[in-house]
Parts: structure tokens; sequence; C-alpha cells
């Protein structure tokens, strides 16, 4: 008899588990904060946040023609300001800290599931093109929610942190009443900005000194591979999709930084081998803004040594839909020099009186 209770209660526990996980499970499918299996319901407040695990959702499930996408340079951008200007549909998808190859994947996994996206704007960091093209951050990854595989969605429905940090914020919010993030607000920020606040991260004692200064067959075929293995190959792989690619305008302190340790021209030779690269490419426009020295002078608008605030990411947008700081065939090696000669000339002691 008491053997029999004991099994009646296990096949009980086993039932209750069972139906505990199908609600757990259902619970993130129906609600699905990151989007892998549908768009967003119009009866539920969303919070958009955490990139690596929203942005795969919203290149499958939004409704979009034109995609801004980058590192934490992109984060500030609005999409409204992007769409008044080129008159798109656009997405915003940023990758705090992302190197070439993990923007690349994302861009190419986007575009092949939407067709109907025909214009990019797209952030290459300076300070990347001397990197490996293989090179990245980050260690581990939500990969299970960038592929096709049903199996391994496991990890998605049965995830204690995204219940908590996805679904139940969600329900709350939709509980609540307050609106879905939007597309303008995710992943922006607001922080302080001027000297003060850069000189808590940016030490001019603490440079690296013990760099190599010059350009050689290795660091030319090294941007050369990170060029060709990311950005080239998506760009084309997809010849119908305008690319508008620019050099985020660091601040003056970025280049102050490669004046103590010598490699200005390092960069600038740097550039030139990813420029005339990029400017091999029918679809691609590209542009640089160092040469707008009212603001990469001005550190107001600047939190570090190189990351800007929301009203330069207007002005970029601005820039481009006007066609100012256009690198083109013609005039790369003028723009390239008029850089050497501001970088190499300026009196950097001035930032700090």
């Amino acid at each position: 008899m008491e053997q029999k209770e004991a099994k009646k209660w296990f096949l009980k526990c086993i039932a209750i588990l069972t139906l505990a996980l199908l609600f757990f499970g259902f619970s993130v499918f129906f609600v699905d904060p990151y989007f892998h299996y549908h768009k967003p319901y119009s009866f539920l407040s969303y919070r958009l946040h955490e990139e690596r695990y929203i942005n795969d959702g919203i290149s499958r499930h939004f409704d979009y023609d034109a995609v801004i996408t980058g590192t934490s340079m992109s984060q500030n951008f609005k999409t409204s300001e992007m769409d008044a200007y080129f008159g798109t549909r656009s997405v915003k998808e940023p990758f705090p800290g992302a190197g070439y190859k993990e923007l690349a994947e994302n861009l190419d996994r986007t575009l092949t599931r939407n067709p109907n996206v025909k214009v990019v704007l797209w952030t290459l960091d300076y300070n990347g093109l001397l990197r490996d093209g293989q090179w990245q951050q980050y260690e581990s990854y939500p990969t299970y929610l960038y592929d096709n595989n049903p199996f391994n969605d496991v990890s998605y429905l049965f995830n204690k942190s995204i219940l908590y940090h996805g679904v139940l914020p969600n329900i709350s919010m939709t509980l609540s009443g307050e609106a879905s993030t939007t597309m303008d607000e995710y992943s922006s920020w607001e922080r302080e900005t001027g000297l003060v606040p850069i000189l808590a991260t940016y030490h001019r004692d603490e440079v690296d000194l013990n760099v190599t200064t010059s350009f050689g067959e290795e660091e030319a075929k090294t941007v050369t591979d990170t060029i060709a293995s990311n950005i080239l190959r998506v760009v084309n792989k997809y010849p119908d999709v305008t690319f508008y690619i620019f050099y985020p305008p660091y601040s003056i302190c970025y280049w102050d930084a490669r004046n103590l340790n010598g490699t200005i021209s390092k960069e600038l030779q740097a550039e030139q081998r990813a420029t005339e690269l990029l400017l091999e490419c029918p679809n691609v426009k590209l542009y640089n803004f160092f040469d707008q020295y009212d603001i990469i002078c001005n550190l107001d608008y600047y939190c570090d040594d190189a990351h800007y605030n929301a009203q330069v990411n207007s002005l970029i947008l601005k820039w481009i839909s006007e066609d100012t700081g256009r690198v083109t065939k013609e005039n790369y090696l003028e723009k390239l020099q008029a850089e050497r000669e501001f970088f190499l000339n300026y009196d950097y002691e001035s930032i700090y009186q």
C-alpha cells in the first residue's frame, strides 16, 4: 500500500513539474520578449534592451526597409530622423563593443531574411581597422536565437533569466500602462559630457607607448583582410543595397593619445588602405567627418575620448543626407592630407589648460 501511494505521489510530482515547465515555456513563447517567434503584439508593451538578444528578432519580424547598425557609436541614432531624411522605414541594431565580424554576420543574416532592405547605415569604427578580422570582444552569444534550429530553443523557452528579465518586465509594463520602448529610445544613452568626465577614463600618463608606429606589409595585410572578410563580403553579396558607411568622428583626445604614442601616421595609412578598398564598391557611399573641427574639438559633445552624444548622431544623419563629408576617389587623398596636417600639428597641450 505504501509503495502504491509513493508511486502516485511521484507521478503527481512529475505531472506538476511538467505542467509548470509547459506553462513556463508557453509564457516565453507567447510574450516572446526577444521576438524569436513573432513580431510584437499590439496589446503588449515591450522593453527593448539587451542588444545581443533582441537584434536578431528585430531582423526577423519587424517591418523595415532600412537598417542602422554599428557599435556603441550608433546607439544614439534616431530612426525617426533617418526616416525623415531618407524616406525609409528603418530599424536600429547596435552592438556595443562589437568587432567587424560580429556586425557583418548580423547584417548578413538581416539582409538574407529581408530582401526589401534598400539602405544600410553602418558605423566603421576607426580603432578596428588594424585589428584581426576575426576579433570579437565577447566569448559567448545567445546563438540559439540566431539560427533556425528548433531543438536548441529549449535554451530560450526554459531560461530563467529570460523569464525574469524579458517576460515579467513586459507583463509589468503592460499592466501599468507603460508604453513600449521606441526604436529612437532603444539602446540610446545620456551621459555627462565635457573634459571632466573624459579625464575620468582617459589618462594621458597611461597611454601605451610600447606600440608599433610603422605601417608595413603586415599592417596593410591586416587592414585588407579585415575589410575584405567582413565589410566587402557583405557589401558585394547585396549589390542592390546602398551602404552608407562612415568613420565616426572621435574627439581630439583620441588623437592626443595617438600623438603621444606616435601612431597618427600609422592610423591614417590604415584609413587610406580601407578607403581605397571601400571606394571600389559601387553600392558604398563612404563618409569621413574628421574635418568637422567644431565638433571633434568641442569636448562638450563627448563623454570620453571617442563617444559623442545624441546631438552628433543627429548631425551625422543630416550631413550624410546632404552628402557632406563624402569621400570619393577624386578627393580621398586630399582629405587624408588635410587630416595628417591637422592632427600632426594640433596644439594638444591647449586642451588641458
